[in-house]
């Protein structure tokens, strides 16, 4: 390296120059540190932006799917709001009123007397057939 230098430069250069033709040995760790950099960031990125989604999931909450599209919405559009109003609806227990509702539709149902146990609507009796005579009876009545 010394038959290469310029007569004007220093004799007393620094471990981290390299003569012409060499490997870099500085800028093939540092890429290497950059590189694990951004891809740590990411990660931690994206982990830190699914926290309200693995919350929601881990408690088996009901608006699992409420969170995870408040999430996504986060995500492409960049407005942190959504996010926050999906970690604050992935903390907060909304209580099941359908299960509450079902029951109360069951009993009512079975108070009525004619409640079918697949769900949906009752069967309706089938109508009385019409006759003369039931014509003739509704005509004079």
């Amino acid at each position: 390296m010394a038959d290469s230098l310029h007569p004007a430069a220093s004799h007393h250069l620094p471990s981290f120059i390299t003569a012409p033709g060499e490997t870099d040995v500085l800028m093939v760790i540092m890429t290497i540190v950059l590189l694990a950099a951004v891809l740590g960031f990411g990660i931690l990125f994206l982990r830190l932006h699914t926290l309200p989604e693995r919350i929601a999931h881990r408690t088996h909450k009901l608006q699992f799917e409420i969170v995870a599209v408040l999430g996504l919405i986060a995500l492409f559009t960049h407005m942190h709001i959504f996010w926050i109003l999906g970690l604050l609806l992935a903390l907060v227990d909304l209580p099941d009123f359908g299960g509450m509702l079902g029951r109360m539709a069951g009993s009512l149902a079975a108070a009525n007397g004619g409640a079918r146990k697949t769900g949906g609507a009752p069967e309706r009796p089938p109508a009385p057939a019409t006759s003369e005579a039931n014509l003739k009876e509704l005509d004079h009545a």
